[in-house]
């Protein structure tokens, strides 16, 4: 049994499920290389916010302005790094839910089966079944690695945030100079 036999038996579902994957872990792959560049390339971050603030012609005198435009800016890097988990997390969330669609279709075709012919064949029932059992584990299987990423690629993104907040103060230091 593969993959496509999986897909044709659990119907238009699977199929839905499928895309989501695709569209998910393709957003996953992506993000985890740009996280990775920026946590590598770190100072890229800091001299756009250095830069950025020598613009700003703020008075050396207030230190608060200061440190709250560093904190401002960071926030906002660290806000455009994180675009698109959002999308990860909604398809971590809905995938169970489409596979219990799934599931209640399944067996919403068995007792239409069994009410129109029967109990005398119980294939009958088993293929509705079937497809309500399949369709549950499709969205878990798609859920579950959506989850677990996208927490994981938010540590990431939390961790660099930290990481990068500790840089930030020999450059208000150097600001203030």
């Amino acid at each position: 049994m593969d993959l496509m036999y999986y897909l044709d038996k659990g119907g238009v579902v699977m199929y839905i499920l499928l895309f989501l994957n695709i569209v998910g872990f393709s957003i996953i792959i992506y993000k985890f290389f740009h996280i990775m560049y920026y946590a590598k390339n770190h100072h890229l971050i800091t001299e756009e916010i250095k830069s950025e603030l020598v613009k700003t012609n703020v008075q050396k005198s207030a230190k608060f302005m200061i440190i709250t435009l560093l904190k401002d800016s960071l926030s906002f890097k660290m806000q455009k790094l994180s675009f698109g988990l959002n999308t990860v997390k909604i398809i971590a969330s809905i995938s169970p839910l489409i596979g219990l669609f799934g599931t209640a279709l399944g067996v919403f075709n068995s007792f239409e089966a069994i009410s129109a012919l029967g109990l005398d064949d119980p294939s009958i029932f088993a293929k509705g079944i079937s497809i309500a059992l399949i369709t549950t584990l499709g969205g878990l299987i798609v859920a579950i690695p959506h989850y677990i990423a996208y927490n994981y690629l938010i540590g990431l993104i939390d961790n660099l945030e930290a990481f990068l907040d500790s840089k930030l103060v020999p450059i208000t230091v150097e600001v203030l100079k």
